[in-house]
Parts: C-alpha cells; structure tokens; sequence
C-alpha cells in the first residue's frame, strides 16, 4: 500500500481510509499530451488494454461514469444499455469537471465529489491489477479489478470497442 504522502488526491485518500492495497505511479506530465491516457500508458511502460480511462456521459439526463482501456473507445450504445437508457451522450467536459472534482486528463473514477453511477468495462477482469486516473494528471493508481469495482460500485459491462 502506498503511503498517503505519496499522491494527495481525494482518490487516494478513499483508498487509504478503506484500507485497499494500491500502488500510485506518477510521472511527468507533458502539457501538449491530449491522450492522457495514452500518455500515462506509454511513459509507465504498460500495456495499454490494461490502463483504463474515466470518462463521464450523460444518459438520459443522468451522469454516468464509464471506465474502458485507453486503446480503444466508448461504445455510447453499449453504455446506454448497460444503464437502462434509451441514449447516451459524452457530457460537458465543464460539467464533468464540477461533478467529479477533478480535471479532464485527470478524472478518476475514484473519491469523485458527487458519487455518480460507475459502469467498468468488462475487460478489466482480464487483468490482475489496472490502471485508472490517480485524480490528477501525471498520476495513475493501480489496484484488483475487484477493488475498483468495489470502491465505485460499479458494474461490469461490455462498453469498449
């Protein structure tokens, strides 16, 4: 388990006080990135099928959480089915932001001001331990699968293509 000191994010800090194991892996940040998540897997040296991106949608009126690999994408379809909607859409990334408290590049599914329904890819499952947004960029925690479903109460559904 990593130390509180180690990474300082409201992520963190809900792991800590629930006593789950993790392991935060930071590194520098290049401002001119816009795949963070892609970035995080490259200048981590991970696979990246097993780092997965947070993003936030807007079904039916309602904010979601999706969690999938960075190598692929969101299946706005698959989504909105695994909620019960009739449609999904990418949301604000303002409202995004205010939401979950964190910074696009940067949004865990982790400690998020508002608890918002969290749905994770099923391909995490795959993997013993994956990678997600430390809740700033620069900063990935890993952890069990089973953890991270755990932590959000999130369910598993297929939403990555």
């Amino acid at each position: 388990m990593t130390r509180p000191d180690a990474a300082g994010t409201p992520a963190t800090a809900l792991l800590l006080q629930l006593g789950l194991r993790f392991t935060a892996h930071q590194y520098a940040h290049d401002p001119a990135a816009s795949g963070f998540g892609l970035e995080a897997a490259e200048k981590l040296r991970l696979d990246p099928d097993q780092v997965f991106k947070t993003l936030v949608a807007d079904a039916d009126g309602a904010l979601v959480v999706a969690v999938v690999p960075v190598s692929g994408q969101l299946d706005l379809k698959a989504l909105a089915a695994a909620v019960g909607a009739k449609r999904a859409v990418m949301a604000d990334p303002k409202t995004a932001e205010r939401k979950t408290g964190y910074v696009l590049g940067g949004i865990s599914p982790i400690g998020q001001k508002t608890s918002l329904r969290t749905v994770i890819d099923e391909t995490a499952e795959l993997f013993d331990t994956v990678f997600v947004s430390g809740g700033r960029r620069g900063l990935d925690l890993e952890l069990s699968p089973a953890d991270l479903l755990s932590v959000t109460g999130a369910t598993l559904a297929p939403i990555g293509r």
